[in-house]
């Protein structure tokens, strides 16, 4: 009786006595909340780790972080040559210049975080299986990263639009919150693919082909009118909600002033923008932290 009173774990489970003293067991997915407070802690970690892969993704080239921005201007001169020139598209577009780098830049930003995130788990596996660490951090840096490289390249874009012939207006200003919603979206559309790839690791050889084919229906390199001028009624109206169109549209809408929206509406352009951060951005997170016990594992 007396070793009873002295012991007060004696007759606990092991599931009791883990219980009782804090421990948990090992790869356990923590709650969202709990999940959301360790990725607000990791915070300077996330900002490290991406500053540290910008840094290192252009050490071997001689130009440096430049090519982040010759990367894109490069593009653009190939595909002005084509549909510009070639094509004449810019017969319908005034400015076409500027509206084709806008299109170009925007989709970039996305186009590399997606690429870039389907191998954040699978290209990593070294550092998650040393590591603890919310796993989120790896694509999130990855957004972080291509955000820092969309801010240099947009001051090469105005500069491009100023010099162009476009004026200096306070719609500018809306293309702060275009680009934090598509940020948004990134973050979101990044963590999705990333656990897509931690298993389907030919996922980043299929990636490529699907974002090129949402190149060409985002209208990065003609005008958006194409659409509607030749596609049904129907099929028009799906081609609105397609987000890579809604934050190109905007961007442009902000830097260029004879601009128009697919559906000459600005302020349900802005709502369908809003709607997919949140949805990409809220279910693009859930989706991943569902995952989190699976990562790093054979």
């Amino acid at each position: 009786m007396a070793n009873l009173l002295a012991d007060p774990d004696s007759g606990l489970t092991p599931a009791q006595l883990a219980a009782r003293h804090g421990l948990r067991v090992a790869g356990e997915r923590p709650s969202i909340g709990r999940y959301s407070g360790q990725l607000w802690r990791y915070r300077h970690f996330i900002s490290a780790y991406a500053h540290a892969k910008l840094t290192a993704s252009f050490s071997n080239a001689r130009l440096g972080q430049l090519w982040q921005v010759l990367t894109p201007l490069t593009n653009a001169a190939v595909y002005f040559l084509i549909f510009g020139l070639v094509l004449e598209q810019s017969r319908n577009i005034p400015n076409f210049i500027a509206y084709l780098t806008t299109g170009l830049f925007i989709f970039n930003f996305t186009q590399v975080s997606v690429q870039q995130g389907t191998q954040a788990i699978s290209g990593n596996l070294g550092l998650i299986r040393a590591l603890h660490f919310p796993r989120a951090c790896l694509p999130l840096a990855i957004t972080t990263t291509q955000f820092q490289q969309l801010l240099g390249s947009m001051v090469v874009l105005l500069a491009i639009v100023v010099a162009t012939g476009e004026p200096i207006t306070l719609m500018w200003l809306m293309l702060v919150p275009a680009v934090l919603l598509q940020t948004v979206f990134n973050a979101g559309l990044t963590m999705v693919v990333a656990r897509l790839g931690a298993k389907a690791t030919d996922l980043k050889q299929v990636m490529p082909f699907v974002l090129r084919a949402w190149m060409y229906g985002s209208g990065v390199l003609y005008s958006v009118n194409l659409f509607a001028e030749n596609l049904p009624g129907w099929a028009a109206a799906v081609v609105q909600f397609n987000p890579m169109l809604v934050y190109i549209e905007l961007a442009r809408i902000s830097l260029l002033e004879n601009t128009h929206l697919l559906n000459d509406s600005l302020p349900l352009t802005w709502l369908i923008a809003l709607g997919w951060a949140a949805v990409a951005g809220l279910g693009g997170y859930f989706y991943f932290w569902r995952g989190e016990q699976e990562y790093g594992r054979g």
